[in-house]
């Protein structure tokens, strides 16, 4: 049914990539990315529609991300290179384009913009009641549910200043009257991206629509069952207080975190964290990137020219790609391994025990000890100096010890 309803957006979405080519002038009108008139009038005569169909299916297109707006440009987004072969991405894109079904339609221009915000955040209390219905439901009994929440938002919205005042003023309850236009743009835009059908006096949520409102209320659940409590946290507070945590309960923690927040700024949030010194968050963000998948893959093959972050995410694209978590180290060059066994072993120093640390030297791609030093030095990690301190402080055979001290001092130094 996604791909259904996404069917004419992903047409026009395909002909802008395939006919005007990244970089080229002229497609667009503005600063937003909205088709020319000329580009549009020529996408109609190649795809057989009229120019309102390319205008509206392209808005379409923009809202379900099938195409990304950068600075005034227009360039397929990552739903559209993963239509073919992820139906999650086909999904996510057709929820992007439900949470904007605000936009889908013109709302009536004789209401004050506040009666229509009102009416906006009221309309989750009346999908999820057309959600439990199961069934059509008459506008009448809508509207009466819609003029209760609005009210509810109005009353919460009503604020006492701090110390004597006159006697307050209730809030005015929502008028049926004002409201009646409103529903109707509001099921009439909600109908148009596919999550309801409306007529006949009745509106019934089509399976798509209730599948969607199952899943909003789903991360609802599951924001509000944050194990750890972290829930509200940076993305750094998260992934420390998830640092003590079993892999399970950690992931229960990310999901939790994730739930509450949009997700292009949840991934970079988290890749900001990863960015910083403690090597363990960058291990951790991009564990609660695995769990983010599909639509944080933009944003980590961006991150692949950052040396500190390339080999992590090198690692992240190979198991999103299908590789098995055991085998996909085998995309990384030998230098890259090297670099990441050290940043892993700068965490394990700071955070772990003596005793991980010398188990963590069995985990080298190099052979031999020696051989592990040359290619500690060669790779140039920050860390490096710390890391065989460390190392030779916690391991047991002296000579080794002693070997590995040489090295820090060496790399310390600047000596080979």
């Amino acid at each position: 049914m996604a791909r259904s309803e996404l069917a004419g957006a992903a047409l026009v979405a395909r002909w802008a990539d395939s006919t005007l080519g990244p970089g080229r002038g002229g497609a667009t009108a503005d600063g937003q990315a909205t088709l020319s008139e000329a580009t549009a009038e020529r996408a109609a005569e190649d795809l057989g529609l009229t120019l309102a169909q390319v205008q509206a299916v392209w808005d379409t297109a923009r809202l379900a991300g099938l195409v990304e707006v950068h600075g005034g440009r227009a360039r397929p987004g990552w739903r559209l290179r993963a239509w073919n072969r992820d139906d999650s991405a086909v999904l996510r894109g057709w929820v992007a384009l439900f949470d904007a079904w605000s936009l889908a339609c013109p709302e009536p221009a004789e209401h004050a913009p506040a009666a229509v915000a009102e009416v906006v955040s009221a309309m989750p209390q009346v999908l999820s009641f057309l959600q439990l219905s199961a069934g059509p439901v008459p506008v009448p009994q809508l509207l009466d549910l819609l003029q209760q929440r609005v009210t509810e938002l109005r009353t919460e919205r009503c604020e006492i200043p701090y110390g004597p005042q006159p006697e307050p003023v209730a809030p005015q309850p929502a008028d049926e009257t004002s409201l009646a236009p409103l529903l109707d743009w509001a099921l009439r835009a909600l109908a148009s991206v596919g999550a309801l059908t409306y007529g006949d006096g009745q509106a019934t949520l089509t399976p798509l629509g209730s599948w969607a409102v199952w899943v909003k209320l789903e991360q609802i659940c599951v924001a509000a069952q944050s194990p750890a409590g972290n829930i509200e946290q940076s993305a750094e507070a998260m992934l420390r207080g998830c640092a003590q945590l079993r892999p399970n309960a950690a992931r229960a923690e990310y999901r939790a975190w994730l739930a509450a927040r949009p997700v292009g700024s949840a991934v970079a949030e988290l890749l900001g964290a990863a960015r910083g010194e403690d090597a363990l968050l960058r291990g951790l963000a991009f564990e609660a990137l695995r769990v983010v998948g599909a639509p944080a893959e933009p944003d980590v093959r961006a991150v692949l020219d950052e040396p500190t972050l390339r080999p992590y995410a090198l690692l992240w694209l190979a198991e999103h790609e299908g590789a098995d978590p055991e085998d996909a180290h085998e995309v990384l060059t030998r230098e890259e391994a090297t670099w990441l066994w050290v940043d892993t072993a700068a965490a394990v120093a700071d955070h772990g025990e003596a005793q991980l640390l010398v188990r963590h030297l069995e985990s080298a791609v190099q052979s031999t000890v020696p051989a592990l030093l040359d290619a500690i030095r060669a790779v140039g990690h920050p860390r490096t100096v710390q890391v065989l301190v460390a190392l030779a402080a916690a391991h047991p055979d002296p000579a080794l010890a002693k070997a590995v001290r040489r090295a820090a001092f060496q790399v310390h130094t600047g000596r080979n």
